[in-house]
Protein backbone atom coordinates (compact mmCIF):
# COMPACT_ATOMS: atom_id res chain seq x y z
CA UNK A 1 0.00 0.00 0.00
CA UNK A 2 1.22 3.46 -0.88
CA UNK A 3 0.49 6.29 1.54
CA UNK A 4 0.33 10.08 1.34
CA UNK A 5 0.18 12.75 4.04
CA UNK A 6 -0.90 16.36 3.67
CA UNK A 7 1.10 18.39 6.21
CA UNK A 8 1.21 21.70 4.38
CA UNK A 9 -1.06 23.80 6.58
CA UNK A 10 0.22 26.76 8.56
CA UNK A 11 -0.99 25.53 11.95
CA UNK A 12 -1.82 29.14 12.74
CA UNK A 13 -4.53 28.38 15.31
CA UNK A 14 -2.16 26.28 17.40
CA UNK A 15 0.50 28.99 17.23
CA UNK A 16 -2.01 31.67 18.27
CA UNK A 17 -2.97 29.51 21.26
CA UNK A 18 0.62 29.19 22.49
CA UNK A 19 1.80 25.94 20.92
CA UNK A 20 5.39 26.60 19.88
CA UNK A 21 5.99 23.53 17.72
CA UNK A 22 4.71 23.24 14.14
CA UNK A 23 1.60 21.05 14.13
CA UNK A 24 3.26 17.98 12.52
CA UNK A 25 5.89 17.95 15.29
CA UNK A 26 3.48 18.22 18.21
CA UNK A 27 4.00 15.17 20.43
CA UNK A 28 1.33 12.51 20.79
CA UNK A 29 2.12 9.56 23.01
CA UNK A 30 5.77 10.52 23.09
CA UNK A 31 6.41 10.97 19.37
CA UNK A 32 5.81 13.74 16.83
CA UNK A 33 2.36 13.58 15.27
CA UNK A 34 3.78 13.03 11.80
CA UNK A 35 6.28 10.46 13.06
CA UNK A 36 3.48 8.50 14.73
CA UNK A 37 1.54 8.52 11.47
CA UNK A 38 4.56 7.36 9.45
CA UNK A 39 5.23 4.52 11.88
CA UNK A 40 1.62 3.36 11.73
CA UNK A 41 1.82 3.34 7.93
CA UNK A 42 5.04 1.33 8.02
CA UNK A 43 3.31 -1.25 10.19
CA UNK A 44 0.43 -1.31 7.69
CA UNK A 45 2.45 -2.60 4.74
CA UNK A 46 3.73 0.71 3.41
CA UNK A 47 5.50 0.46 0.04
CA UNK A 48 6.07 4.21 -0.17
CA UNK A 49 5.12 7.35 1.75
CA UNK A 50 4.61 10.72 0.03
CA UNK A 51 4.39 13.88 2.13
CA UNK A 52 3.85 17.55 1.34
CA UNK A 53 4.95 20.33 3.70
CA UNK A 54 4.90 24.06 3.10
CA UNK A 55 8.01 26.07 2.36
CA UNK A 56 7.98 27.76 5.77
CA UNK A 57 8.09 24.49 7.75
CA UNK A 58 11.86 24.15 7.83
CA UNK A 59 11.77 22.20 11.10
CA UNK A 60 9.32 19.69 9.67
CA UNK A 61 11.28 19.32 6.45
CA UNK A 62 14.51 18.78 8.37
CA UNK A 63 12.83 16.21 10.62
CA UNK A 64 11.54 14.26 7.63
CA UNK A 65 14.88 14.48 5.80
CA UNK A 66 16.61 13.05 8.89
CA UNK A 67 14.51 9.89 8.85
CA UNK A 68 15.91 6.60 7.58
CA UNK A 69 12.92 4.65 6.34
CA UNK A 70 12.78 1.16 4.83
CA UNK A 71 10.57 2.47 2.00
CA UNK A 72 10.85 5.44 -0.38
CA UNK A 73 9.90 8.82 1.11
CA UNK A 74 8.70 11.27 -1.55
CA UNK A 75 8.92 14.72 0.03
CA UNK A 76 7.25 17.68 -1.66
CA UNK A 77 8.05 21.15 -0.28
CA UNK A 78 5.40 23.51 -1.58
CA UNK A 79 3.15 26.22 -0.16
CA UNK A 80 -0.36 25.70 -1.50
CA UNK A 81 -3.67 27.58 -1.19
CA UNK A 82 -5.70 24.52 -0.13
CA UNK A 83 -5.52 20.86 0.84
CA UNK A 84 -6.84 19.92 -2.59
CA UNK A 85 -3.92 21.72 -4.25
CA UNK A 86 -1.60 19.91 -1.85
CA UNK A 87 -3.15 16.64 -2.95
CA UNK A 88 -2.65 17.59 -6.58
CA UNK A 89 1.07 18.17 -6.02
CA UNK A 90 1.29 14.85 -4.16
CA UNK A 91 -0.43 13.09 -7.04
CA UNK A 92 2.69 13.80 -9.13
CA UNK A 93 4.83 11.60 -6.86
CA UNK A 94 2.41 8.94 -5.56
CA UNK A 95 3.16 5.61 -7.32
CA UNK A 96 0.55 3.93 -9.51
CA UNK A 97 -2.12 1.74 -7.96
CA UNK A 98 -3.91 1.89 -4.64
CA UNK A 99 -2.99 4.47 -2.03
CA UNK A 100 -4.30 6.01 1.17
CA UNK A 101 -4.27 9.77 1.79
CA UNK A 102 -4.71 11.51 5.13
CA UNK A 103 -4.06 14.86 6.72
CA UNK A 104 -1.42 15.01 9.44
CA UNK A 105 -3.85 16.13 12.15
CA UNK A 106 -6.33 13.27 11.71
CA UNK A 107 -6.00 11.06 14.78
CA UNK A 108 -7.22 7.48 14.89
CA UNK A 109 -6.42 4.29 16.75
CA UNK A 110 -3.88 2.14 14.97
CA UNK A 111 -6.02 -0.99 15.16
CA UNK A 112 -8.95 0.85 13.54
CA UNK A 113 -6.71 2.13 10.75
CA UNK A 114 -5.27 -1.33 10.13
CA UNK A 115 -8.75 -2.83 9.80
CA UNK A 116 -9.64 -0.11 7.30
CA UNK A 117 -6.50 -0.64 5.21
CA UNK A 118 -6.97 -4.42 5.24
CA UNK A 119 -10.53 -3.95 3.98
CA UNK A 120 -9.41 -1.68 1.14
CA UNK A 121 -6.54 -3.94 0.11
CA UNK A 122 -8.94 -6.90 -0.08
CA UNK A 123 -11.67 -4.99 -1.93
CA UNK A 124 -12.02 -5.41 -5.68
CA UNK A 125 -15.46 -3.86 -6.21
CA UNK A 126 -14.95 -0.18 -5.38
CA UNK A 127 -12.83 2.65 -6.78
CA UNK A 128 -12.25 4.04 -3.32
CA UNK A 129 -12.96 3.53 0.36
CA UNK A 130 -13.57 6.50 2.66
CA UNK A 131 -13.10 6.35 6.43
CA UNK A 132 -16.25 7.78 8.00
CA UNK A 133 -17.28 8.17 11.61
CA UNK A 134 -20.44 8.82 13.61
CA UNK A 135 -18.31 10.92 15.99
CA UNK A 136 -18.61 14.58 14.95
CA UNK A 137 -15.44 16.46 15.95
CA UNK A 138 -14.79 18.79 13.03
CA UNK A 139 -15.95 22.41 13.17
CA UNK A 140 -17.32 22.17 9.62
CA UNK A 141 -17.89 18.47 9.04
CA UNK A 142 -18.55 16.93 5.65
CA UNK A 143 -21.57 14.67 5.96
CA UNK A 144 -21.59 11.42 4.00
CA UNK A 145 -24.78 9.87 2.67
CA UNK A 146 -24.70 6.11 2.10
CA UNK A 147 -27.00 3.41 0.80
CA UNK A 148 -27.85 0.12 2.51
CA UNK A 149 -24.54 -1.38 1.32
CA UNK A 150 -22.46 1.55 2.65
CA UNK A 151 -21.95 2.80 -0.89
CA UNK A 152 -21.47 6.57 -0.86
CA UNK A 153 -24.22 8.44 -2.69
CA UNK A 154 -23.45 12.05 -1.75
CA UNK A 155 -21.28 14.43 0.29
CA UNK A 156 -23.22 17.22 2.00
CA UNK A 157 -22.30 20.31 4.01
CA UNK A 158 -25.26 20.03 6.39
CA UNK A 159 -26.88 17.10 8.20
CA UNK A 160 -30.37 15.84 7.38
CA UNK A 161 -32.92 13.72 9.18
CA UNK A 162 -31.23 10.34 9.59
CA UNK A 163 -27.70 11.57 8.86
CA UNK A 164 -25.20 9.28 10.56
CA UNK A 165 -21.66 9.71 9.25
CA UNK A 166 -19.14 12.45 8.63
CA UNK A 167 -15.91 12.15 6.66
CA UNK A 168 -12.96 11.12 8.81
CA UNK A 169 -10.36 12.80 6.62
CA UNK A 170 -8.83 9.50 5.49
CA UNK A 171 -9.25 8.54 1.85
CA UNK A 172 -8.21 5.31 0.13
CA UNK A 173 -8.50 5.16 -3.64
CA UNK A 174 -6.73 4.21 -6.85
CA UNK A 175 -4.77 6.43 -9.19
CA UNK A 176 -7.87 6.57 -11.45
CA UNK A 177 -8.98 9.44 -9.23
CA UNK A 178 -6.12 11.64 -10.47
CA UNK A 179 -8.01 12.35 -13.70
CA UNK A 180 -10.90 13.83 -11.71
CA UNK A 181 -8.43 15.73 -9.53
CA UNK A 182 -6.81 17.24 -12.64
CA UNK A 183 -10.21 18.33 -13.93
CA UNK A 184 -11.02 19.98 -10.60
CA UNK A 185 -7.76 21.95 -10.68
CA UNK A 186 -8.41 23.02 -14.27
CA UNK A 187 -11.90 24.24 -13.29
CA UNK A 188 -10.60 26.26 -10.34
CA UNK A 189 -12.16 24.00 -7.70
CA UNK A 190 -10.22 24.44 -4.47
CA UNK A 191 -11.75 22.33 -1.72
CA UNK A 192 -11.27 18.64 -0.98
CA UNK A 193 -14.98 18.22 -0.35
CA UNK A 194 -15.75 19.42 -3.87
CA UNK A 195 -13.22 16.94 -5.29
CA UNK A 196 -15.08 14.23 -3.40
CA UNK A 197 -18.36 15.41 -4.85
CA UNK A 198 -16.79 15.36 -8.31
CA UNK A 199 -15.83 11.71 -7.85
CA UNK A 200 -19.47 10.81 -7.18
CA UNK A 201 -20.64 12.93 -10.11
CA UNK A 202 -18.13 11.21 -12.40
CA UNK A 203 -19.53 7.81 -11.42
CA UNK A 204 -16.74 6.60 -9.18
CA UNK A 205 -17.86 3.78 -6.91
CA UNK A 206 -16.99 4.76 -3.34
CA UNK A 207 -17.60 2.77 -0.17
CA UNK A 208 -17.79 4.10 3.39
CA UNK A 209 -15.89 2.28 6.13
CA UNK A 210 -17.10 3.23 9.60
CA UNK A 211 -14.65 3.90 12.43
CA UNK A 212 -16.28 4.69 15.75
CA UNK A 213 -14.07 7.67 16.56
CA UNK A 214 -11.63 9.91 14.68
CA UNK A 215 -10.51 13.26 16.09
CA UNK A 216 -8.74 16.31 14.66
CA UNK A 217 -6.05 18.47 16.24
CA UNK A 218 -6.93 22.04 15.34
CA UNK A 219 -6.66 23.79 18.71
CA UNK A 220 -4.35 23.55 21.72
CA UNK A 221 -7.03 21.81 23.79
CA UNK A 222 -7.32 19.14 21.10
CA UNK A 223 -3.85 17.83 21.96
CA UNK A 224 -4.88 16.62 25.41
CA UNK A 225 -8.15 15.33 23.96
CA UNK A 226 -6.21 13.29 21.38
CA UNK A 227 -3.83 11.98 24.06
CA UNK A 228 -6.74 10.83 26.21
CA UNK A 229 -8.47 9.25 23.22
CA UNK A 230 -5.38 7.24 22.24
CA UNK A 231 -4.78 6.21 25.84
CA UNK A 232 -8.25 4.70 25.88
Amino acid sequence: MNYAIIAAGEGSRLAQEGVAKPKPLVDLQGEPMIGRLINIMLRCNAESISIIVNEHMTEVREYLESLELPVPLNLVVKTTPSSMHSFWHLSRVIPEGKFCLTTVDTIFREEDFKGYIDAFEADEAYDGMWAVTPFVDDEKPLWVDVNEHMGITAFKDKPWDGAKYVSGGVYAMTDKAFTVLDHCIEQGISRMRNFQRALVEEGFSLKAYSIDKIVDVDHADDISTAEAFLAG
